[in-house]
Formats: C-alpha cells, sequence, structure tokens
C-alpha cells in the first residue's frame, strides 16, 4: 500500500519562494548601499547629543549629536563585508577539506581532533589571541580569528554529511577508474553536498555577524570616531534613557542582518526532503 506525503511537509513554489526573498534582499542591499543614501555625514552633529528624533533626524543623534539614521546606514557595510568574507572563505574551506577528509582516514582523524580543540577554544579569546599577536591588525585580526575559529568545526559538518558518500557506488566506480583523491573529492562528493553547503554558509554568516560584533563592542576591530553598529552600541548605551534609538536600531540592524542572510540561505537551499512515497 503507499500513500502520499502530506501537503503540509511540501516546501513552497519557486514563485513563492522568489517572492518571500524580496524583502531580505532589499535588507541585505540596504545593509552594502547605506552610505549612498544616508542623509547626512558620519561626523557631522546635526542636533544635540542623544536628542529626540526630529528637526532633521529621523533617530535621533547619538553622543555627540550626530544623526543616528546616517550612522546606521553607514555602520552595515563594512560588517556586512567583513561577515561575507568570513563566511565564504570558511565555507570554502571546509568543503574541499571535509570531502578529502572522508577519502583520506588519516586526515579525516585529524580533522575531527582540531575541531574538538577548536570547539572548545571560547571565540573571545581566540580573538584576543589573535588580536594580540597581530598589532594594529584591526578589524583583519578579527576576520582572521573568525576563520580560524570556524574552518575546524565546518569541516566536521562537511565531513560528516560527506561521510556516507564516501562508501556510495559512483564514488567506488571512480576509484576503480583511478581517479585522483582532488578529482573524486571535487567532481563525485561535493556536488551532492549543495544543501549542506548552503546551509553551513548561512550558519557561518550568521556566527561572524555574532562574533565581528562582539569584537566591535569590545573595541577590538573598529574605533571610534568609525560608524559601526556594534560600537555604535557600546558608545551610547550611557544615553538609552534619553535616545533609545541611538542603542536599538544598531541593535536591531545587526539582528536583521543576520536572520536576513540565513533566510536566503535556506530559501536557495536545494529540496533534500523526501519525495517519494512510504510503503507499508
Amino acid at each position: 500500500m503507499t500513500a502520499a506525503a502530506p501537503s503540509a511537509t511540501r516546501r513552497p513554489s519557486r514563485r513563492a519562494r522568489a517572492t518571500a526573498l524580496v524583502v531580505p534582499a532589499g535588507l541585505l542591499l540596504l545593509a552594502l548601499a547605506g552610505p549612498i543614501v544616508a542623509p547626512h555625514t558620519i561626523d557631522t552633529p546635526v542636533t544635540a547629543p542623544f536628542a529626540a528624533p526630529g528637526n532633521g533626524a529621523s533617530l535621533g543623534g547619538d553622543q555627540l549629536g550626530r544623526d543616528v539614521l546616517s550612522r546606521v546606514l553607514h555602520g552595515g557595510t563594512l560588517l556586512t563585508a567583513g561577515a561575507l568574507l568570513v563566511a565564504v572563505v570558511t565555507t570554502l574551506a571546509a568543503a574541499l577539506i571535509g570531502c578529502v577528509a572522508v577519502l583520506r582516514p588519516l586526515l579525516g582523524r585529524a580533522v575531527e581532533r582540531s575541531a574538538d580543540i577548536a570547539i572548545l577554544l571560547p571565540p573571545l579569546l581566540g580573538i584576543m589571541l589573535i588580536a594580540l599577536a597581530w598589532p594594529g591588525g584591526g578589524r583583519w585580526a578579527v576576520i582572521a580569528a573568525a576563520v580560524v575559529l570556524g574552518v575546524p568545526y565546518a569541516v566536521r559538518v562537511v565531513a560528516a554529511a560527506a561521510s556516507p558518500l564516501a562508501t556510495a557506488g559512483f564514488v567506488e566506480a571512480a576509484l576503480a577508474r583511478g581517479e585522483s583523491t582532488t578529482y573524486i573529492a571535487l567532481r563525485e562528493i561535493l556536488p551532492n553536498l549543495r544543501s549542506t553547503i548552503l546551509t553551513l554558509f548561512g550558519l557561518r554568516f550568521v556566527e561572524a555577524v555574532y562574533v565581528i560584533s562582539m569584537a566591535g563592542f569590545l573595541q577590538i576591530g573598529p574605533q571610534p570616531p568609525a560608524s559601526d553598529w556594534s560600537l555604535m552600541v557600546r558608545e551610547n548605551a550611557s544615553g538609552i534613557l534619553l535616545n533609545p534609538w541611538a542603542v536599538l536600531a544598531p541593535s536591531l540592524a545587526i539582528a536583521l542582518l543576520a536572520v536576513t542572510v540565513n533566510l536566503v540561505t535556506l530559501s536557495l537551499a536545494p529540496d533534500t526532503t523526501a519525495k517519494a512515497v512510504t510503503r507499508a
């Protein structure tokens, strides 16, 4: 007896998924192109310190009377670019190393051990260590720390997803033909991990946003008077009762950026749910 899968478990149609991407894509574009539409420069006082919204400042003023909206629109470009760089480098490295690791047991064990050590190391401690070892590295030191801390765990995720494929028939056939490890990893295994790679990219981006934001809040990376969302939260915390938007606006921007990219990657991930009927 066969039974069709319940319609409630079906993924949305391509048109519905494309429509759902409009808002997240718009928010991501605004984070990258914000400086173009900002009404004021980031360092020009336009109102009184911690002034309420109004009088040419839609979200009020910060601790120096600068326009909060303009600084929010300027503050997401470098954060988004840095998080994208971390996510791309981490995901590519994890995809390549993870697929090779399942074909080379010795490398696989080394990856597993390094991932165990990296998971135990607090991200903040790793950032501080790399920042101290790279004086003047600024934002690049934070990006390097995020990559170094993220690659071992990401490799382990890819290796776990690729492990069942290492014994698949098409891989064994490629081995019998005498294909190289690199060929099998890139041409036989990696194309079957599209959903895992896209999901991993989204998770690494979200992680990078929070790691870079945490470093910025601790002033490891961007320094005043730079316009950075996490730095804005730190600088304006003392005036949150006078103008809450000086703290809430950059905080919400960080959360929206992380959620937006995560929704985009989930929408673009291939459908790997079982479409076949169940047999009884």
